[in-house]
């Protein structure tokens, strides 16, 4: 069976290495990003093109593909007037991977259904490694039978691919599980940031920490950086903020409310402006060092 051709939006480190891998498994690819290098090199590659607009690309596209920053940047690209929605083809399925706000999920899978094309979420987990190996984890929502049609695909490019059911719900899981990891770590980097503070040996405190059920990979990558100097996490203040902003938003949207969130939330925007943002996550423990009131 034909594979299906692909248009991918997106050519970050994690984007760029989820074309690779499936040109490697010999998918027609026309591609889009404002990093023309990171473009020629998919060109390069073989069995791809570059796309003028969205809408070029989509009408060009069985699936298309986002793996994007915001959910701002999203919502440019579909509805421009160039955009996705103007050249999406009757059949055809978007797919999400970026971590967006449901609310806009769901809307534009709306807008997409009045064009007879679907659209699934899929946020990712795990590291642009994986995502060169096709070994990711994907949070897959939407429409059952739009999930069954593209499944093929996210088996290529992913080791472990959940289905969550209807769409937005792979964003509000991914949204779910950044808020849990993320505020741990900043807890925890409190914790350490306090240990220092008052001249707590920061090894002993996680020796007994993690002898209990505080114990977490969080707090490994935690005491990595605040006693090792190690800083191994892989995601950044800036990331984590940004998905923190969404989940409050989430949150509010649901008519519900939050102040744990908010509160991490506030720290990590403190990080950002102190000029921290593309620091790991533990590094936030710098921040709380030199605090003061």
């Amino acid at each position: 069976m034909k594979k299906p051709t692909i248009g991918f939006i997106g050519l970050g480190l994690m984007g760029g290495n989820m074309v690779e891998n499936l040109q490697k498994r010999g998918y027609e690819l026309t591609v889009m990003d404002l990093n023309k290098d990171e473009v020629a090199k998919v060109i390069a590659r073989g069995n791809a093109k570059e796309a003028s607009s969205p809408k070029e690309l989509a009408e060009n596209s069985d699936i298309v593909m986002f793996c994007l920053t915001t959910s701002a940047v999203v919502e440019k690209i579909v509805y421009g007037d160039e955009g996705v929605l103007a050249g999406i083809k009757e059949g055809s399925v978007l797919i999400d991977f970026g971590t967006s706000i449901p609310a806009s999920t769901i809307k534009i899978g709306a807008a997409l259904a009045e064009k007879g094309a679907g659209m699934i979420d899929a946020p990712l987990g795990r590291t642009p490694a994986h995502a060169k190996d096709g070994l990711l984890n994907i949070m897959a929502a939407g429409n059952e039978d739009t999930f069954a049609k593209v499944k093929p695909v996210l088996d290529d490019q992913g080791e472990n691919v959940f289905y969550l059911g209807a769409l937005g719900a792979g964003h509000t899981t991914k949204l779910i599980n950044n808020f849990m990891g993320m505020t741990t770590v900043v807890a925890m980097s409190q914790a350490f940031a306090a240990a220092k503070l008052a001249g707590v040996d920061g090894q002993q405190l996680f020796d007994i920490m993690s002898a209990g059920p505080s114990n977490s990979p969080f707090m490994k990558f935690t005491k990595n950086y605040a006693v090792d100097h190690v800083s191994d996490l892989g995601f950044s203040i800036a990331n984590a903020n940004k998905d923190l902003g969404y989940f409050v938003q989430m949150i509010n949207d649901l008519g519900s409310v939050s102040d744990i969130a908010k509160a991490t939330s506030g720290n990590l925007q403190a990080a950002l402006d102190a000029g921290m943002g593309s620091g790991n996550v533990p590094e936030i423990y710098d921040y709380f060092t030199k605090l003061k009131k």
